[in-house]
């Protein structure tokens, strides 16, 4: 037996995004980056370059290790974008304020800040040992404390967090240990972590939505116009139908132009939503929960996009409905005309017909005339006493004889000819 040739990859696709473990204290600083096909390489070989040690992995999509002796990474491939992560054990919550004060960590971060892509998200977390060094250190943060969110997870691990950005454009995660196994505590703060990063991502196809209604909403108005016109039949059908295809072009442009933002948002959302569930953040009274910030603030947004491809889907149906009616109506038309045509040719053909019989009758007339005075200056050439009744007697009664004749063979002829054609 040989094995599959996808089976590695398989595999090592289960023991992606896992964390290395999470001392306590530590300084977590990540980021979420947008980083197009042609930057990815760039960003990959300046990771590997930079590194002073990275463990073996069998995905090329994952690298992780150390970018100094008291500083850890992680770095992961995404189907769009990348993050990486940097672990610093035992960092002080001095650090975690101003991380500018460790040399080690400044260089880091300005290394960090060199590699290509967009940042998404930007997030620094410490890692307290209890809820009471984490308070400390919350009494010296600026935090929005009416939108400060708070929650337990696992029962022991606590957070805090307004989710709000920073003049250095980070934000900001406290999280209290509080005791909980190590193995817990990392699951957790990377769930925690795929929360936000996921709902960022999902976020950033609600711009899009919005810039696309104005659009919509001419096209509706296109749309009425053109159902209004449709119903006056006294426009002309090739007008309407170009109005239709541009309208339905245009459509399609929008469709093409959202249908990816659209799709990853719908995907990012599920797998927000599964955090969520996975989280089980409990709430803690006097803090908004996780639960309740993110659903009020978030699903409005998702359902804004879901609208927003709904009705992008049901204009394009509505465009193709009305199209087809028109078609509908174009084809009557056609049929109509082609049946009047018909008609008109049936008669021509008819009349036609009856000419040809009257011609044809006036042709035996005419034959049959030329060939008795043949018949005369034949019989004229003969002594009058051979002959044993007068020439007009024997031209009289070749009259009927020689039409009957001339008759019988003109429609002989006429059938051969017919039988011919129809071969």
């Amino acid at each position: 037996m040989d094995d599959h040739e996808l089976r590695k990859k398989a595999v090592a696709e289960m023991h992606l995004r896992r964390w290395p473990a999470i001392p306590v204290p530590c300084l977590i600083v990540q980021w979420v980056l947008m980083v197009d096909d042609a930057a990815a390489t760039t960003e990959l070989e300046a990771i590997e370059a930079h590194a002073a040690e990275i463990h073996p992995v069998e995905n090329p999509s994952h690298r992780s290790g150390s970018l100094t002796a008291t500083i850890r990474f992680s770095w992961e491939q995404h189907s769009e974008g990348s993050s990486l992560t940097l672990l610093v054990p035992g960092a002080t919550a001095e650090t975690f304020l101003t991380p500018d004060t460790d040399a080690e960590l400044r260089a880091a971060l300005e290394w960090a800040r060199e590699l290509p892509g967009k940042i998404v998200r930007s997030t620094r977390i410490w890692i307290a040992h209890n809820d009471a060094d984490a308070k400390r250190l919350l009494e010296r943060m600026e935090l929005q404390s009416d939108e400060l969110v708070s929650g337990r997870i696992d029962g022991a691990i606590r957070i805090w967090s307004d989710f709000r950005l920073r003049e250095d454009g980070f934000g900001r995660l406290v999280v209290a240990a509080n005791g909980a196994d190590t193995g817990d505590l990392t699951r957790a703060v990377q769930r925690l972590q795929e929360l936000g990063n996921y709902r960022n991502r999902a976020l950033l196809g609600l711009p899009v939505a919005r810039e696309c209604w104005p659009k919509l909403d001419e096209a509706e108005r296109r749309l009425r116009d053109l159902a209004d016109r449709v119903a006056n039949s006294d426009e002309r059908d090739d007008v309407l139908l170009e109005a239709l295809s541009d309208l339905s072009l245009d459509l399609a442009g929008i469709t093409t132009a959202i249908g990816f933002r659209m799709d990853a948002t719908k995907a990012y959302a599920q797998l927000v939503e599964a955090r969520l569930l996975q989280l089980k953040a409990e709430p803690v009274p006097g803090f908004a929960s996780l639960d309740d910030f993110t659903q009020r603030r978030f699903r409005p947004a998702m359902n804004t996009c879901t609208a927003t491809t709904e009705r992008v889907r049901e204009l394009a149906v509505r465009a193709e409905q009305l199209s087809s009616l028109l078609r509908a109506r174009i084809d009557t038309r056609i049929e109509n005309q082609n049946a009047a045509l018909l008609h008109s040719m049936e008669r021509s053909i008819a009349m036609q017909v009856r000419l040809q019989q009257l011609v044809e009758g006036l042709s035996v007339v005419a034959l049959s005339y030329y060939l008795l005075g043949l018949v005369r200056f034949f019989f004229e050439g003969i002594p009058p006493e051979r002959l044993a009744l007068s020439i007009d007697e024997i031209v009289g009664w070749l009259v009927i004889p020689v039409v009957l004749g001339v008759w019988l063979i003109m429609r002989l002829l006429k059938r051969r000819a017919l039988a011919s054609s129809r071969q």
